[in-house]
């Protein structure tokens, strides 16, 4: 790292353990959303020629790492979460400045990151295969898993931490090496992590890091045929992208991708507490979740007494800078989320009734960021658009129904499936819920977020491809299952063949 007084520090790639520049000799900049005149720092362009030199490194640290005993893998994983615990704070308050998100919400992202070290860590000295009887005497049969090769880690802004955590954790333990490309909003973040990996122990190579656009960086990854497998978040339009590229290689790809979650507020609900889920879960992070809250599916007894505690509770909200522990809602990413945030704002006056918010905030100390009101529109349709396309901000739409029945067709009809919860006292429409919802993940009497890292995470339809990230069944998305065979009766034994009567 280079420091100039007028640009800030400079950062580099960490390719074969070593921190070097681009290729291209060009820098970008990294900007704190709540104020853009604070530059984080300035970071490497990447090239064509910046992965297939960290790709190179990552093959060949390969070798090594996969004999290297889990065991043993699982320990630097673990000193890796405890230098993330030991350095809390620290990575908590870059992220925030980097990326604009409540401090309390940043030493949150950054303990998922620690959780999902430990929880991979203990797989070091699990990662089960199956050993089971066999057909046959004298022979033994189980299945184990196996490494791919090099995992292509393209992650976003919105979890810095804890998203490239959720995947280079699995890849890693399980014996993959790593070139990890992070969003361009938040490479600071991304440098701060792969500094600590580092420190932990893990060989050169291992990881890489490589900073860049994902029309030069990322699709150099997903094009390589020395990537074996692609770990992508983001939106479902570009994640459609990578698997058909990845497709034409036949290459292992987990996408998880976009979502337009709800929450279904019946009748008997306790509007206290689904108020207090809702806000929690549409304005948090300033509505920039995968899993945020943008519909209200609410039967029509108790839409207004909902509303009338939703728009006093959000009038309430404090927007500014996250480092003020007093403030509740940060800046959007950028100035294009702002504008696509105010557009939507526009389609949906068009739709439904605005009940509050709908414009960029510029008040006192909020010229200079990236910041928009919360906004809620009452009265909108199921199938409006506002109700049905992803806006990732801080935008909901109140959505009134008739009973249970037409609240669980209303969630079910849209593209996505990540996430959903139900508000309800009754024991019985809880368990309809669950069994009904077309999402990954369903909550009872919580918010649309949440989610524990021993769980699987991941969603349904157009949310991702089938993998999970997460819980033991991460591992799925980073081995090969290899079933083995050992025979000890001295003689040819056919299965199927031998074993039959006549």
């Amino acid at each position: 790292m280079t420091e100039t007084a007028a640009e800030g520090p400079t950062f580099r790639h960490f390719i074969a353990g070593e921190w070097c520049d681009s290729t291209s000799g060009i820098t970008f900049e990294s900007r704190n959303p709540a104020d853009w005149r604070d530059v984080v720092g300035r970071f490497q362009q990447g090239t064509k020629a910046d992965v297939a030199m960290a790709i190179k490194a990552a093959e060949t640290a390969y070798p090594m790492w996969r004999r290297t005993p889990a065991p043993k893998r699982g320990e630097i994983l673990y000193a890796f979460g405890a230098l993330m615990a030991q350095h809390k704070e620290r990575l908590a308050r870059a992220m925030t400045r980097e990326m604009g998100k409540v401090i309390a919400e940043a030493r949150g992202d950054v303990q998922e990151g620690i959780d999902i070290a430990y929880l991979m860590a203990g797989e070091g000295r699990r990662m089960f295969g199956d050993t089971v009887p066999s057909e046959l005497p004298d022979k033994w049969a189980m299945s184990i898993r196996q490494p791919l090769g090099v995992a292509g880690i393209i992650t976003p802004w919105n979890f810095p931490m804890a998203i490239p955590c959720w995947k280079t954790m699995p890849a890693l333990v399980t014996g993959n090496t790593v070139v990890f490309k992070p969003s361009s909003d938040t490479p600071h973040c991304a440098t701060l992590l792969v500094e600590l990996m580092a420190e932990a122990g893990f060989p050169p190579g291992v990881v890489n890091l490589v900073t860049g656009s994902g029309a030069e960086v990322g699709d150099a990854i997903v094009d390589n045929p020395d990537v074996a497998v692609i770990s992508f978040t983001g939106s479902s339009a570009t994640g459609k992208r990578i698997a058909e590229r990845a497709g034409r290689r036949l290459k292992r790809v987990s996408l998880e991708l976009g979502g337009k979650n709800g929450v279904v507020v019946l009748a008997d609900a306790d509007l206290d507490l689904a108020t207090d889920g809702i806000l929690w879960s549409a304005f948090g992070t300033t509505g920039q979740r995968c899993t945020a809250c943008s519909r209200v599916i609410v039967e029509r007894a108790v839409v207004e007494p909902l509303l009338a505690r939703l728009e006093a509770r959000t009038r309430g909200l404090r927007l500014g800078s996250g480092l003020d522990p007093a403030v509740d809602v940060g800046p959007l990413i950028n100035a294009g989320a702002v504008d696509k945030v105010e557009s939507y704002v526009g389609i949906g006056r068009g739709e439904g009734e605005l009940v509050l918010g709908g414009a960029r905030a510029t008040g006192d100390g909020l010229a200079e960021g990236h910041f928009f009101e919360p906004t809620i529109f009452a009265g909108v349709g199921p199938m409006d658009r506002i109700g049905q396309e992803e806006i990732f901000g801080p935008v909901l739409s109140v959505i009134p129904v008739d009973d249970y029945g037409a609240a669980m067709l209303a969630l079910n009809q849209t593209r996505y499936g990540l996430s959903s919860s139900v508000f309800t006292r009754d024991v019985n429409q809880a368990f309809r819920a669950m069994r009904d919802f077309e999402t990954g993940i369903v909550y009872v009497n919580a918010g649309t977020t949440g989610a524990e890292v021993h769980l699987p995470f991941g969603g349904w339809k157009e949310t991702g491809n089938g993998h999970r990230e997460a819980g033991h069944v991460a591992l799925d998305t980073y081995t090969e299952w290899k079933s083995i065979y050992v025979d000890f009766s001295g003689r040819l034994q056919r299965a199927q063949i031998d074993n039959q009567p006549g």
